[in-house]
């Protein structure tokens, strides 16, 4: 076991995945935090009258689910993102289940680095999102609760 992975380092091909059912809250909320106010995701006409058709989310909702990927469950607490890069090829709208899925790809046993492919998948199979990120994983103490 590496001393940069207490825990134990991934393993190339590990994956771990969460689904969520995103509301319009989740717009409500997106909005007070963020202050993203584009009328495609609360106008219904504008967004009727867009090529999407009907009220899309915030992409900062589509990729939160990745963020609770890689904090819960792989690589797990005390992971944070380095980098990111994802290409967003269809909308989730309110009412959808989303699922994020991420796969480690490549795991530095100098460093707790590991870097992922992730996906964001709505409940009808599309793809909404694919990607990959470079995660940091910090070493968590008894002392902060972990």
């Amino acid at each position: 076991m590496s001393s940069c992975w207490p825990q134990g380092a991934p393993s190339v091909g590990d994956t771990a995945e969460l689904s969520r059912l995103v509301t319009t809250r989740d717009i409500e909320l997106f909005t007070e935090i963020s202050g993203d106010r584009n009328p495609l995701h609360y106008n219904t006409a504008a967004a009727e009258a867009s090529r999407f058709g009907e009220i899309v989310v915030q992409g900062g909702i589509t990729t939160a689910i990745l963020n609770a990927v890689v904090a819960e469950k792989l690589p797990g607490p005390g992971s944070v993102f380095l980098t990111t890069h994802f290409d967003f090829s269809a909308p989730v709208r309110p009412g959808d289940e989303i699922t994020g899925r991420v796969e480690v790809i490549d795991v530095r046993l100098d460093k707790p680095i590991t870097k992922l492919t992730v996906t964001v998948t709505r409940d009808d199979g599309v793809v909404a999102l694919s990607g990959t990120a470079v995660c940091y994983t910090m070493s968590l103490g008894q002392e902060e609760g972990l």
